[in-house]
């Protein structure tokens, strides 16, 4: 039996999708603007909408602060929040936690700061990404520093990277692991390159001791995601990019390599109202269907990419092998970003904006990246459909043999 092409994923699920669209507010209103932004930010179903309208017009009260009905409720309805994410997760372990933060950048932060910094000690390692995210670099190199002024002195070692693709090389891992090797952070879909970074590889090379911390911003709420399978001790996350509203987050944390996680000093009223979007929209996501999501996702970004490969002034950037409708490759699972020859990435963006698209042109937070290194970015998610890539597609056609 033949593999189904992007064409008979997307007319397969061309119905489901249409049901799926009609239930986000926002797109109904501006029905002629094309929402190209969801690695910034996913817009938000009525369902998860109306979730925490109801709860704050019928039981909102603070968590753990009082015995009466509404507080009570309140308390349950965050504590089975905790509970969703884990099922959502596929996280069937007794001793596993969530705590909630403010997204996936703090996140990090408190993995950093309050469980890993007292484990080590002088002359320790930890590896992480260097070439991701600014949120997956910054907390580690701030630890660094932390310890330093204590008088202990670790080392960040770079993870490797395959140029051409983009992806980690797991066959130079195996050179920079050593017995001093104490933690590794990672990224789970390249906010840039839109490649899942096939975390079980890592895994395979630091060996079943080692903790390993995923940065999940980007697959999270865009496709299934298994802990089992993936074997990690933390995954961290923001709500506001799986559909659930902004300013709220979680950490995912595994419990058996190490001390058992917390974060530390007093914590606070918690975004309530935000807790309560998560969990509503990780039940959307249930509902609708995380594999069908994650397919028709892929299948738009091979439709842009293939578009994108005829144009003789682009260049996507990541995995050159993939581009094309028949490539056998791994295909980029809800991100292409590219670069035009000729017009700047700002101006393009700007260009897109006029035609009612709204994309990403700018340098993507992408660590070791100056302002200056910009490139375009288009992020998809369940909503987007076919006729809009094919408008992006051609704008970008008309500015061929353009120069800015």
């Amino acid at each position: 039996m033949s593999t189904p092409t992007e064409t008979d994923v997307l007319g397969r699920l061309a119905s489901w999708q249409r049901a799926l669209r009609d239930q986000f507010p926002i797109l109904a209103r501006h029905p002629e603007m094309a929402y190209l932004d969801s690695a910034a930010t996913a817009q938000k179903p009525a369902a998860v909408l109306k979730a925490v309208t109801e709860f704050l017009t019928t039981i909102n009260a603070n968590v753990g602060r009082g015995s009466y009905p509404w507080a009570t409720a309140t308390t349950s309805r965050v504590e089975a929040a905790r509970e969703r994410i884990k099922a959502g997760l596929g996280d069937t372990g007794s001793d596993s936690t969530v705590e909630f933060v403010s997204g996936t950048s703090h996140g990090l932060r408190v993995v950093a700061q309050d469980w890993l910094a007292p484990q080590l000690g002088d002359g320790d390692e930890i590896i992480v990404p260097f070439g991701d995210h600014q949120a997956n670099l910054r907390p580690w190199q701030d630890l660094r520093d932390t310890l330093a002024q204590r008088g202990i002195r670790i080392q960040v070692v770079p993870m490797p990277v395959d140029i051409a693709s983009g992806d980690y090389d797991h066959r130079a891992l195996p050179s920079v692991v050593t017995a001093r090797t104490r933690f590794v952070a990672v990224t789970h879909v390249h906010h840039v390159f839109g490649a899942n970074m096939n975390v079980h590889r890592v895994r395979e090379v630091v060996g079943p001791d080692v903790p390993i911390c995923l940065d999940a911003a980007q697959s999270v709420g865009h496709g299934p995601l298994s802990v089992a399978e993936l074997d990690v001790d933390f995954v961290v996350f923001s709500g506001h990019k799986m559909m659930a509203a902004p300013g709220v987050g979680a950490v995912w944390a595994r419990n058996r390599r190490g001390p058992r996680f917390a974060m530390r000093g007093w914590s606070g009223t918690p975004n309530t109202a935000g807790i309560v979007s998560l969990a509503a929209a990780w039940d959307w996501l249930d509902r609708a269907g995380l594999a069908d999501i994650r397919a028709w996702n892929t299948a738009l970004c091979a439709r842009l990419t293939d578009g994108l490969s005829r144009c003789h002034d682009v260049r996507v950037l990541g995995c050159q092998d993939s581009l094309a409708l028949d490539s056998q490759v791994q295909r980029r699972e809800s991100i292409v970003t590219f670069r035009h020859e000729h017009v700047r990435a700002d101006d393009l963006g700007f260009v897109l904006a006029d035609e009612g698209i709204m994309v990403r042109a700018d340098s993507h937070c992408q660590a070791g990246r100056a302002s200056e290194d910009l490139a375009v970015r288009v992020s998809v998610h369940v909503y987007n459909t076919p006729e809009e890539i094919d408008r992006l597609l051609e704008v970008v056609r008309r500015c061929e043999g353009m120069r800015s």
